[in-house]
Formats: structure tokens, sequence, C-alpha cells
């Protein structure tokens, strides 16, 4: 079958699931309702397909909408809290050593492999980074497509289960929406995202947009709203692309090491909430807000979760881009210059 029907079947696929997840009630359900369904469909090996245009074109969407959140006085009171996301950096760096140990001794892999399966970062990255250093890059794509699809179920439906909303502080200088001033922003925005991506930006189609969003905005110069429906398109394609990561057998390959890629997601995720409980008890931020924006999952996920449930998204994102920024920087010099003398001094 050629691509265009199985793009097709996707999206009627992805919009039937986010149609159903919204009747059943299900958090998130135009993210989560076309992840599950595509997921399914994957595994059964039905035609089906995404392409990172897709992706790209949800992330692009996701970056100015953050973007537009990063007033002046949201600015001033992040920077209030920067020793807040340095210890959530050293967490996920904590957490990659976590991770690095169980793989190694239950997940039957290298030690290069287990380090780079267990950083907290971005699939795409960690994998680049993973082939620089003679890793097989299948196996930490894998595990991390595990770990961001665990935590991005998790999250929403613990929020559900426990009731967990909030109210956003945070709000749009501009409430008016613009068609004019929509296609400027978006232009404008785009720009930013193919700049970021010929510079090899990590995360480049959230975080280009993003910074020349906050650009406007801080300047206050304010173009237009965000559509709900264009949301609700972006975070359908983000939950798309998610469910595409799957493919027949995807549970048979390894299945030791992605068994102890479960359990560590699992077990980051119940030590992050401890650690948002730690940090609550220094900072005058809502606990509901500080869990997500701790959690190990993705930028964009993690920001869609914190829009649509209220709960901080300048915080969140925040919190998710300095991390991720912080291990892609230093996963790589960190292997080199750490993990690798360990493992030849453990040798001798």
């Amino acid at each position: 079958m050629t691509l265009f029907p199985k793009l097709s079947i996707g999206f009627i696929a992805s919009l039937i699931g986010a149609y159903a997840a919204q009747f059943l009630d299900i958090p998130l359900p135009w993210t989560l309702g076309p992840l599950l369904a595509i997921a399914a469909l994957r595994l059964l090996d039905a035609p089906v397909c995404c392409v990172s245009p897709l992706r790209n074109f949800g992330q692009w969407v996701i970056g100015l909408t953050l973007g537009l959140y990063f007033t002046p006085h949201v600015l001033g009171i992040l920077a209030t809290h920067w020793f807040a996301m340095l210890a959530g950096l050293l967490l996920a760096l904590l957490l990659a050593v976590y991770g690095t140990v169980l793989l190694i001794r239950f997940g039957q892999v290298d030690l290069k492999t287990a380090w780079f399966s267990s950083a907290i970062g971005g699939a795409n990255e960690m994998a680049v980074l993973a082939e620089r250093y003679g890793v097989r890059p299948d196996l930490v794509a894998s595990a991390h497509t595990v770990r961001v699809i665990l935590v991005v179920l998790a999250v929403p439906f613990a929020c559900q289960i426990f009731d967990v909303s909030g109210v956003d502080t945070s709000v749009f200088e501009v409430k008016d929406f613009s068609f004019k001033g929509l296609v400027l922003l978006g232009l404008l925005t785009v720009v930013g995202g193919y700049i970021a991506h010929f510079f090899k930006v990590p995360n480049a189609w959230v975080l280009g947009p993003m910074v020349v969003a906050i650009l406007l905005t801080i300047n206050q110069i304010h173009l237009s709203t965000v559509p709900v429906e264009l949301s609700k398109i972006a975070q359908l394609f983000i939950g798309w692309s998610l469910g595409d990561r799957f493919r027949p057998g995807f549970f048979k390959k390894a299945p030791k090491f992605l068994f102890c890629v479960v359990i560590f997601s699992a077990t980051a995720l119940f030590l992050a909430f401890g650690f948002a409980l730690l940090l609550d008890q220094f900072t005058d931020l809502p606990l509901s807000s500080l869990a997500v924006s701790v959690a190990p999952g993705g930028i964009a996920e993690m920001a869609i979760t914190a829009k649509v449930l209220q709960l901080g998204v300048p915080l969140v994102t925040a919190f998710q881009v300095s991390r991720m920024v912080g291990v892609v920087l230093l996963t790589g010099p960190l292997y080199q210059h750490v993990i690798v003398k360990f493992e030849s001094s453990e040798k001798h």
C-alpha cells in the first residue's frame, strides 16, 4: 500500500481514537486517544503510518502556544526558582545512574547501552548520541519510547484518579483571535523552527517556535491567540506519532531489556513524585505543578498535560526544557570522562 492511504487510515483512526477517548472521559483525549488507537493498529500490523512533518507540525503549534505564556511577570517568577530547576536536572542525572545499574544487572546489556537508555532525554537526541558512541540506536530509541509513553499515560490518569487539577495563574496578555495575527505569528515561529533545526537544536520544532513566541511576548507584541481546534490537531499529531513508534513484535525484541525499562520508568516516576514532595517543602509552588515538572516525560507531552489540566504551563515547560538541555549537554561528557574511567578501574 502506498503512503497516502496509510496516512489517511492513520488520521481517521487517530480522530476516532480522540473522540472515543473524549466520550469515555479519558484524560488528554486528543493525545492519548490517537496514541492508543495507532499503537494497537501498529502492533496488529495494520496499514497505518505517520511521517515526521506531522509530528513537527504538532510540536510547532505546541511550541508557539507555550511561548505565549511567558510574560515578563511569569519570567520574573521563574527566575526566583532557578535552584529548583537545577535540582530537577540533578534528579534526572541520579535517575540515569539508577537506571544504568538496573539495566546492567537485569537487562543483559553493557554499560554504555544502559547509560544512554537511562538518560532522561528525548528519544531522537539520545539515539543520535548513542550511535555516535557505538551503541545500538534501536535499543536506546525503544527504551526512551517506552519511558515517554508510560509517563504520558500514567501522569494524566493519576491526576484524574486523585482528582488533581489546578488553576493556571499564567494567562495570555491577548485574549482575541486574529487571523492575520496568527498567520504572522505562524510565519515567524516557522522561521524559528527551521533555524533551530538547521543548527540541530534538540526538540527544534518545540524550542525554535517557543523562543520566537517568548521574544514577542516579553516585548508585548501580541498578535493572536491559538484556536482550540488547532491545539487539538497538534495534540492529535503528537499522539499519532507516539503510537506509530510501535511495530509488530516490538516487545519480543530484547524482552528482558524492555521489561527492565518499564520497571525503571515506573520507579523513576515514583521517585520523581517523592522529589516533588521534597521540593514542595522549600518552595511556594503547587505540588501538582512540581510533580508534572519533574516527571520523566518529554517536553511537548508534559506541556500538553500541564496545559489541559491547568497545572502551570510556564513552570512545567521551564523545568522540562532546562532538564532536557542539561541532559543532552552532559550525557556524552559524563560517559566519556566519568563512566568510562569508572568501568576501566573496575576491570583492573
